[in-house]
Parts: structure tokens; sequence; C-alpha cells
């Protein structure tokens, strides 16, 4: 990677743990009490969680597909390759995702698991590393994930139409507030796993 890169890449990483920690300190709780109070979890907010439904079964399709065209002959040009990255980033993410949320142990926003704690319903607000269970699986978001490893994965070759790409996690994240499934935090720190997973395998499929 050239030195410009890498100094860009340190900076992104750094400036997404400083917005992170102030979202912790200063932005989640207010966020997921506000939500839970003005909005009650209505349908829309719910519905959009459902986009990132998609990619999983999608990358699996898509590198089965892609495996036995192989077998007969197809060998992949530069949209086969770009496609067949987005399916690896994406299963790449999955797979990150369930391994931090193991490691952070953070308690949801809201009382989804019977006994386990969360903010709304018994006030608690912390990380408990590695304390298991799904009670304390909610950072980072796995919706914001997996939904974003492709979309990062498709940024490069899409050209003008690269800002549309922005819209599906945007639509994720505003369903995952709105439902009050996630804190700010939780999001933006798998909007950020997504991406890094999805430029790790781009890296990979391109390196000289």
């Amino acid at each position: 990677m050239p030195e410009n890169s890498t100094r860009q890449a340190q900076a992104a990483t750094a400036a997404t743990v400083v917005v992170i920690l102030l979202c912790i300190a200063f932005v989640d709780r207010p966020v997921a009490t506000a939500s839970h109070a003005l909005l009650a979890r209505p349908a829309w907010a719910v519905w959009l969680t459902y986009i990132a439904d998609l990619p999983d079964p999608a990358a699996v399709l898509g590198l089965g597909v892609a495996g036995l065209a192989w077998l007969a002959g197809w060998r992949p040009g530069r949209w086969g390759r770009v496609l067949l990255c987005a399916c690896l980033a994406t299963l790449a993410a999955s797979t990150a995702k369930d391994v931090l949320k193991a490691a952070a142990g953070r308690p949801w926003p809201e009382p989804y698991i019977p006994g386990a704690p969360s903010w709304i319903g018994t006030g608690t607000f912390a990380f408990f590393p590695f304390h298991g269970g799904r009670g304390f699986a909610s950072f980072p978001s796995g919706h914001t994930t997996v939904i974003s490893a492709p979309c990062a994965a498709l940024w490069r070759s899409a050209g003008r139409f690269a800002p549309a790409l922005i819209l599906p996690p945007a639509a994720v994240v505003v369903g995952l507030l709105g439902a009050d499934y996630h804190f700010l935090s939780d999001c933006i720190a798998g909007a950020a796993l997504g991406t890094a997973c999805a430029l790790a395998v781009n890296g990979l499929a391109h390196r000289p």
C-alpha cells in the first residue's frame, strides 16, 4: 500500500475510533431513550432493517454459482472479480462481526432477551468483554456490518453510481435506530468493520 494510502487509512481509523467513543459517551443513551419514548418501534423502521437480511444468502448463492461456472470453464472478467469480491467481503464481515460481538459483550438498548440487562430495561450501559450470550451482542451492529461490506466492495467499480451505494447502509441504520435495535456507536462500528473487510478483500484481489 502506498505511503499516502497508509496514512489516510490510519487517519480514517483514528477518526472512526474517536467518533465511536464520543457517541458512547454523549450520544448513545439519549438517542436510544428518545427512540424508545417517541417512536416505539414503528413498522417502517423494522422493515428497513430487513434489507440487511439479503447480502448473506446472496453471497452464498453467488459463490456457489461461480464455483459451478468455474467447473464449466468460466473465468471471471473484471465485473466477475468485482462481484466475487463483494461476496467474499460479505461472508468475511459476517464472521468478523460475530467475533467482535463476543469480544465486546455489550448489552442491547432494549430488553430483547429475557433476564438480560439493557439500557431501557435495567439502566445498564457498559461493556462486559467476553461475557458471552445473546444478551451481550449489541456491538458492533451485525446488520450494518453485513450491508456495508458488499456496498464498500462495489464502490471502487461503480463509477458515477457509487454514491447510490450509500443508500442501503443508511436505510438500515435509520431502521435500526428508529426501532431502537442498536446504539448509534454500534452502527458506526458496524459500518467501519464492513468497509474494512471489503478493503481487505479488494486489496488481496488486486495485488500485483
